[in-house]
C-alpha cells in the first residue's frame, strides 16, 4: 500500500528508501491513519473537511513542498468549486473580515506553519474570541500539527531520495 505521504515525497516503489520504509511499515501506517484521522474525520465539528483541505493546501503551498501541495489542492477540488475555499488555499489571501472564524483558523496555521515558535495562549484566545469552540479548537490544531509533520518528514524523504540518486551518478 502507497501511503499519501510516500507518493507526495515521490519515493519510488523500490530501492533502497523504499526498502527502509517498508522496515517501518508501522509508522508509515500510523501517519496515514492520522492523515485520515486530521484530513477524513468521521466527526468534522464545525472544520469541514474542505476547509481542512483548504487550509492543508495553503500549508503545504507555505513550505513549497510541491507533491503534497498538489495532494491538497485535488483533494479541495473534490469538495467542489467554491471559490473562497480556493482563495484560502493560496498564501497571502486572507478570509474576509466579516469571516471572524475562518481568518482566524487561517491565522493560526499561517502562525503554526512559519512560526511555531511564536504561538502563545493568546493565539488559543483569539480563536476563542472568533466563536470556535473549544472541541473545534483542538481538532484545528491536531490539523495544523499533523500538516507540518508530514510536511516535514517529506522533505526529508525528497532529501534523501535526492541524496541517493546523486550517489548513484
Amino acid at each position: 500500500m502507497t501511503h499519501v505521504l510516500e507518493q507526495a515525497a515521490d519515493v519510488p516503489t523500490t530501492g533502497p528508501l523504499a526498502d527502509a520504509l517498508a522496515v517501518r511499515h508501522k509508522l508509515m501506517d500510523l501517519t496515514q491513519a492520522s492523515y485520515e484521522a486530521a484530513l477524513l474525520p468521521s466527526d468534522a465539528g464545525q472544520v469541514p473537511v474542505a476547509i481542512r483541505a483548504a487550509l492543508a493546501c495553503r500549508m503545504a503551498r507555505i513550505c513549497q513542498q510541491a507533491g503534497l501541495t498538489q495532494h491538497y489542492a485535488d483533494l479541495l477540488a473534490g469538495y467542489g468549486s467554491d471559490a473562497d475555499l480556493y482563495q484560502i488555499a493560496e498564501p497571502g489571501n486572507k478570509p474576509p473580515a466579516s469571516e471572524k472564524r475562518l481568518s482566524a483558523m487561517v491565522t493560526y496555521a499561517d502562525l503554526v506553519t512559519q512560526r511555531p515558535r511564536d504561538a502563545t495562549k493568546e493565539d488559543i484566545q483569539a480563536l476563542k474570541e472568533a466563536g470556535i469552540e473549544e472541541s473545534d479548537i483542538v481538532r484545528l490544531a491536531g490539523l495544523v500539527a499533523f500538516v507540518n509533520y508530514q510536511l516535514r518528514v517529506a522533505a526529508v524523504l525528497s532529501v534523501m531520495e535526492k541524496d541517493k540518486v546523486g550517489e548513484a551518478k
